[in-house]
C-alpha cells in the first residue's frame, strides 16, 4: 500500500535571530528538498516555500524571527508522492513497506509492517502489534526479499531478537 505523502525532511532548531532553521533533509540530494514545491506537516498544514540558505540551513516562508522558528522545531515535512522521482526496479520508498505482510522463510506470519523508524543508524521495521510487536533491523540479512507487488516481505529473524515471557506466561 503506497503512501500519498512521503517524509522528506525535518525542521531542526533555530539558527540565529532572523528565522533561519536547521533543516534535516531525507532526500538523496539534500538540496532537492528545496525543489519539491509546497511541503506539508504531519497534519497536512501547508508549509510554504523552503529556501535553502547554506548546507543544512533554510528559511521558511513567513518565518522572520527566532521565536517563530523555534515553534517549528521537530516539524516533519512531507511531499506529495507525485512530486518525487519514480523508483527503479527493486527500489522503493520506505513508506512503501508500511502495510506489507511480514512472513518468515517457512511461511509463518509475523504480522503487518506498522511503521518504519529511522533514527540515523539505519531503518527499523515495526512489525506486529501489542505484545507480539517486534523491531526488526531493515537490512538485507534480516529482510532478504521485499515484494511490493505481492504485498509482503520475507524476514529471517536474527537470533538476538528475544521476546521475553510476559506476565502470566512461563519461560520456555
Amino acid at each position: 500500500m503506497a503512501a500519498q505523502r512521503i517524509l522528506v525532511g525535518e525542521i531542526g532548531r533555530p539558527h540565529g535571530v532572523r528565522g533561519l532553521v536547521k533543516l534535516r533533509s531525507f532526500t538523496a540530494d539534500p538540496a532537492a528538498i528545496g525543489t519539491l514545491g509546497p511541503l506539508t506537516d504531519a497534519a497536512g498544514m501547508r508549509r510554504l516555500g523552503i529556501t535553502l540558505k547554506a548546507e543544512g540551513l533554510a528559511q521558511i516562508e513567513g518565518v522572520t524571527d527566532r521565536d517563530a522558528a523555534a515553534l517549528l522545531t521537530g516539524t516533519r515535512l512531507y511531499a506529495d508522492r507525485a512530486q518525487l522521482p519514480a523508483t527503479d526496479a527493486e527500489e522503493f520508498y520506505l513508506a512503501d513497506l508500511i502495510g506489507l505482510s511480514a512472513v518468515t522463510e517457512a511461511g509463518e506470519n509475523l504480522g503487518m509492517v506498522r511503521d518504519v523508524e529511522e533514527h540515523g543508524a539505519g531503518a527499523f521495521l515495526v512489525v506486529g502489534e501489542g505484545r507480539g510487536e517486534r523491531l526488526l533491523p531493515f537490512t538485507r540479512a534480516v529482510v532478504p526479499v521485499v515484494d511490493i507487488a505481492a504485498g509482503r516481505l520475507t524476514v529471517i529473524l536474527p537470533e538476538e531478537i528475544v521476546v521475553p515471557p510476559q506476565p502470566g506466561e512461563e519461560a520456555a
